[in-house]
């Protein structure tokens, strides 16, 4: 029997491992497969990750992330790009350097500090991305505490986000979506694209098995770009897709468990659902 070939569009995450699976390369592979593209990654770096937390974390030296880079986009072209972890600035010159030779959509999901809002990246870091990544970014991603970490605005209302939001556009990136994450209430998203602001909302869904959002959201929305979708509706169907790995979420491991990437397998989900609008 002869092979029915078919092409899917590429895609590529460059991102930190995370044995556990729930978040990092293993996450955007996931999402990448359960949204319909072909998933590829180039790791910046290896972490003992699990449920509970963060163990260690051992850097790609920047030539490895480099060699992997151009391995890969010179064979395979993506479609669109989705970068999170970098661990300095010897791996953001790489991949600056890498990702001008093979222009694409580029996805920023920038993990520049924990949910606490401490720092990740020394401060010539920060820097370096400010200057040179957000100016070839065509969507960024951060939480609250990253939108203020890159502005300098101590973001608590909504007024404050979108202040933040125009800033980052004004830094250089095409266009913002500051995550509601860390908000009360309904999981609110505010997007700004340089002329106008949209709102991207979701009810909070109530589970302590989150490990992995920042991850997949930006993955999704960056697998729904390479499929052709213009940006406000590869947001609006990636937002769709997280509050449905949430609702059906898995409870696994001892602490924040993972999503549930593939909750669109057949016979990965029990036989009655709740109502996505239903609320308590």
């Amino acid at each position: 029997m002869k092979a029915m070939e078919m092409t899917l569009p590429a895609v590529l995450s460059i991102a930190g491992s995370d044995p556990s699976g729930g978040a990092g390369i293993q996450a955007d592979l996931k999402t990448f497969l359960a949204c319909g593209v072909y998933g590829m990654s180039v790791i910046t770096a290896v972490v003992a990750e699990n449920t509970t937390g963060v163990q260690s974390v051992y850097p790609m030296p920047g030539a490895v992330v480099r060699a992997q880079l151009e391995s890969v986009c010179s064979d395979i072209y993506p479609c669109a790009v989705k970068v999170g972890m970098l661990s300095g600035a010897e791996q953001m010159q790489a991949v600056i350097g890498t990702l001008e030779q093979f222009p694409t959509h580029l996805v920023i999901d920038p993990v520049l500090a924990a949910k606490d809002g401490t720092p990740l990246l020394e401060p010539a870091a920060i820097d370096l991305f400010s200057r040179e990544m957000l100016p070839k970014t065509t969507l960024l991603t951060p939480n609250i505490p990253e939108a203020s970490l890159l502005t300098g605005i101590r973001i608590i209302t909504e007024s404050d986000r979108k202040e933040a939001a125009k800033k980052l556009v004004q830094m250089g990136a095409k266009s913002v979506l500051v995550k509601g994450g860390h908000l009360d209430g309904d999981a609110d998203d505010l997007y700004y694209d340089g002329v106008s602001f949209a709102g991207f909302s979701a009810p909070r869904i109530e589970t302590i098995h989150t490990h992995g959002t920042g991850c997949t959201l930006s993955a999704a929305i960056t697998a729904h770009l390479a499929k052709g979708l213009d940006m406000r509706a590869a947001i609006a169907a990636a937002k769709n897709y997280l509050t449905q790995a949430m609702l059906h979420t898995l409870a696994m491991g001892h602490g924040h468990g993972p999503l549930n990437h593939g909750f669109l397998i057949p016979g990965v989900l029990p036989a009655h659902t709740p109502d996505l609008t239903e609320r308590t």
